[in-house]
């Protein structure tokens, strides 16, 4: 019995064979190559919007309107205030409608109708952005018969919900089901459970998922010309046409101006600084907050 205990042991210790070696360096290797090829193309783009950009920001970019055509000057405050208007409303409109058809989709979506709505979320996260734009632009400003904040928000919120959908599913799906059969033993109702234990234990990846959506339509330009259609003036309501970080940055970006060409530059870094920091802070907020689930 020792002998064959020690026999087992000379198994254990046996070196690793040089192939499988080099066969996980060369892995290791290639997936930090990848990582490489991923993150350079970032760090130059962004290094890229600091160099045209970060020379036209000061106080009155951040807090003036635009200037008129052939006016040196002026700043995107209006359009700024704006992004945040629209985009504050679109995850008004999107993050209830797509948390919740994830959480039936999870829960209770084993059936033909769950398949529909999977389908559905899938196709939709595949429309281009300019089409999405030409439904809220028919569901919306055609029935109020001019664009408005409202429509972009709509235009933006349709763009939200299939991505935030199908994320909420798959991090419901990863709680494991032991915690759910535990709250059933002790006899919590199904939609209790669901709410206060399941969608808890996955906030943090779903809210992951809701950045990454939020993320995805902050820089669109393309609903919002068939919805908001920009203004340049500033605009507190949601039945009037809004400005825009995208859309100014496209208006000045064709203008013949060099001014203004300067300007979109700055727009440009202004809106990726304000995603990055969005993104940043919630995710800060959900690992130091009460909101920290596990993902």
């Amino acid at each position: 019995m020792p002998e064959a205990t020690h026999t087992s042991a000379l198994h254990a210790v046996r070196p690793i064979a040089l192939r499988r070696r080099i066969t996980d360096h060369v892995m290791t290797g290639a997936a930090v190559l990848t990582v490489i090829l991923v993150l350079v193309p970032l760090f130059a783009i962004f290094a890229y919007l600091v160099y045209r950009g970060v020379g036209s920001i000061n106080w009155a970019f951040l807090t003036q309107t635009p200037k008129p055509v052939g006016e040196a000057g002026g700043g995107m405050a209006n359009a700024i205030v704006g992004s945040a208007f629209i985009l504050a409303l679109a995850s008004i409109l999107g993050v209830p409608v797509g948390v919740g058809a994830g959480i039936y989709l999870a829960e209770y979506g084993r059936n033909r109708f769950g398949d529909v709505i999977r389908f559905t979320a899938d196709v939709l996260n595949g429309v281009p952005s300019i089409v999405i734009g030409i439904v809220a632009y028919a569901i919306v400003v055609l029935r109020q018969k001019h664009f408005s904040a409202l429509a972009g928000g709509t235009a933006l919120a349709i763009m939200m919900i299939p991505t935030i959908t199908r994320t909420t599913e798959e991090m419901l799906l990863l709680v494991p089901n032991t915690l759910r059969e535990a709250a059933y033993g002790l006899g919590v109702p199904r939609w209790r459970t669901t709410l206060s234990i399941v969608l808890r234990t996955a906030t943090s990846g779903v809210i992951t998922g809701v950045m990454l959506a939020f993320a995805r339509v902050a820089g669109e330009t393309a609903p919002l010309l068939f919805t908001a259609f920009g203004n340049q003036f500033w605009n507190w309501r949601l039945d009037q046409p809004t400005a825009a970080l995208p859309l100014q940055i496209f208006t000045y970006a064709i203008s013949p101006y060099d001014d203004w060409h300067r300007q979109a530059w700055a727009g440009a870094l202004v809106l990726i600084i304000l995603i990055v920091s969005a993104v940043a802070a919630v995710r800060y907020v959900v690992r130091r907050g009460t909101l920290g689930g596990v993902a």
